[in-house]
């Protein structure tokens, strides 16, 4: 079962290569956004919030990008009872809410967006993106292409995220997402979209990190004592969050006005 898995997750990196023009443009995006001195949003409800946190803030990452993540739509540890899974799948199928959220953000057409979700079918995140682009803000989207083929969108407009989307990624996850069948299971196990999804943020990450340094602007990155020493690391750590305290700040400096 292990070696299936595993072979499954090679067909992902793959899958991702063969898009690195499309991560390519995303990263020119999401480099200009951050030398502008503004930030790229990131939003992800449920499983998706993985991706979220994965580009920022955690080692290897740097500052300019902005996680929004709601805990009633991606709080899954509790599972029943208060704050269970019921009422958050409920939750991302409420429309008005994405735009509740971005109420808190004075957007700019210079910032830019990074929106997940698998299906790319929920509402949330579907306004979300719906949203992002009635603000001038340029998006970009990952999905499962063929699950979110195989799926239907709970808009109102029947519209998906890539509906909404300058540019789409795909993790290159089934139908599903489950990759691995068992034998004497009439249903497949271990999911591939987070596996895809994090090669693609990654991937992203990089490309920008080299598109800021070759413009003069080398990034703050969080980076373990280990490698740098202590002082090094905690130099960064304190550096990369003060940057991140003053673009989040341009977010509200105008909200209302």
């Amino acid at each position: 079962m292990t070696s299936a898995y595993l072979q499954q997750c090679r067909g992902l990196i793959d899958a991702v290569e063969r898009q690195t023009a499309t991560i390519e443009a995303a990263a020119d995006l999401f480099a200009g956004t951050i030398l502008a001195g503004r930030m790229v949003h990131l939003f992800g409800s449920g499983h998706s919030r993985i991706l979220v946190e994965e580009m920022w803030p955690r080692y290897g990452s740097f500052p300019g990008f902005n996680p929004i993540v709601e805990l009633s739509l991606s709080f899954h540890n509790l599972v029943v009872g208060a704050n269970g899974q019921r009422q958050a799948m409920f939750l991302e199928n409420v429309s008005g809410l994405a735009e509740r959220i971005l109420r808190n953000y004075d957007l700019s057409p210079l910032d830019s967006a990074l929106v997940v979700s698998s299906s790319g079918c929920n509402v949330v995140p579907v306004e979300m993106a719906q949203e992002f682009k009635r603000r001038g803000v340029k998006v970009v989207a990952i999905i499962s292409r063929a699950h979110s083929d195989a799926s239907t969108s709970r808009h109102k407009d029947g519209k998906k995220l890539q509906d909404f989307a300058d540019l789409v990624l795909d993790t290159g996850a089934p139908v599903g997402d489950a990759m691995v069948e068992v034998p004497g299971l009439d249903t497949p196990v271990s999911p591939g979209s987070t596996v895809g999804g994090c090669l693609l943020v990654n991937s992203i990450k990089a490309e920008v990190a080299a598109r800021l340094t070759a413009a003069g602007q080398p990034p703050k990155v969080l980076t373990a004592a280990a490698r740098v020493g202590a002082k090094r690391a905690t130099e960064l750590f304190e550096g990369a969050y003060d940057e991140h305290a003053r673009r989040l700040a341009k977010l509200y400096e105008r909200i209302g006005l």
